[in-house]
């Protein structure tokens, strides 16, 4: 086999994900939550306890199926199980959104193993657990799409934070992608997307002097909201990107650039 050709249609039909059934992992809010809302979903959280609302918000106001499911990417045997039991209740597998992470802000000197390793267990082998389920049911049935959420972290040093473990755990995705778009390329594509700075919660916990450094330091002169990535999730997702396998989409309003 070789990689996919879709037939040439129109372009908005090339973007089309009607009938699609996607797995989004840390689906239930922020990033996750807006790419949630393109096709047939199910979100999988782990400790966002809204997260059926959240489901069923989607479901009426898209008029597509959704329901949340319980894992920690974490552990193997859990996120395997539940995207199994996805494909099971949807019929199929289309697209896995490999979307979970966590953050810290610690100096490396003082990183305890614990610590280093709470993040490479989610960030980085989370990430493969939940694209190697994904990969088996691709294979099985001869057609799959896997998008990893890394970073503009990837690519750069953030300042003022200190976080080497969340920078070499996204780094370690984005050559994960590449490596995996290459040993899938017979029955599934495999891109990255990388985003820059995102107003969700999350960034206004930290001080305020550290977002106005940011801020200077990004030449759009704002955040990105969660919406604004939904297209570059939609695109990498469907049939407009067809040749396209082993990206990474940095979308940061220029953060990597000067």
């Amino acid at each position: 086999m070789v990689l996919a050709q879709p037939p040439n249609q129109h372009v908005m039909k090339a973007f089309d994900l009607t009938g699609k059934v996607a797995v989004v992992t840390g689906g239930a809010r922020g990033i996750g939550l807006e790419v949630s809302r393109a096709a047939k979903v199910a979100l999988i959280y782990y400790t966002f306890d809204a997260a059926d609302a959240v489901a069923s918000e989607i479901a009426s106001t898209n008029n597509v199926r959704a329901a949340a499911y319980k894992a920690n990417v974490a552990v193997q045997s859990e996120i395997e199980a539940v995207v199994q039991q996805v494909a099971k209740d949807f019929g199929k597998l289309d697209i896995m959104v490999v979307n979970s992470g966590i953050a810290s802000n610690t100096a490396a000197e003082d990183y305890t193993p614990d610590q280093w390793h709470e993040i490479m267990k989610v960030n980085l082998d989370g990430a493969f657990y939940s694209a190697q389920a994904a990969g088996r049911i691709f294979k099985s049935q001869g057609h799959g799409n896997v998008i990893f959420t890394a970073s503009a972290s990837a690519t750069l040093v953030n300042l003022p934070q200190k976080q080497s473990a969340y920078n070499a755990s996204k780094a370690g995705v984005v050559q994960l992608a590449k490596c995996l778009s290459v040993e899938w390329v017979d029955y599934c594509r495999v891109n990255c997307i990388s985003p820059g700075y995102i107003a969700t919660e999350i960034l206004f916990t930290f001080p305020k002097e550290w977002r106005d450094k940011w801020l200077d330091l990004i030449p759009a002169k704002r955040m990105a909201e969660s919406y604004e990535l939904k297209g570059a999730y939609v695109f990498c997702a469907s049939d407009a990107s067809s040749y396209m396998t082993g990206a990474n989409l940095i979308i940061d309003g220029g953060y990597t650039l000067p």
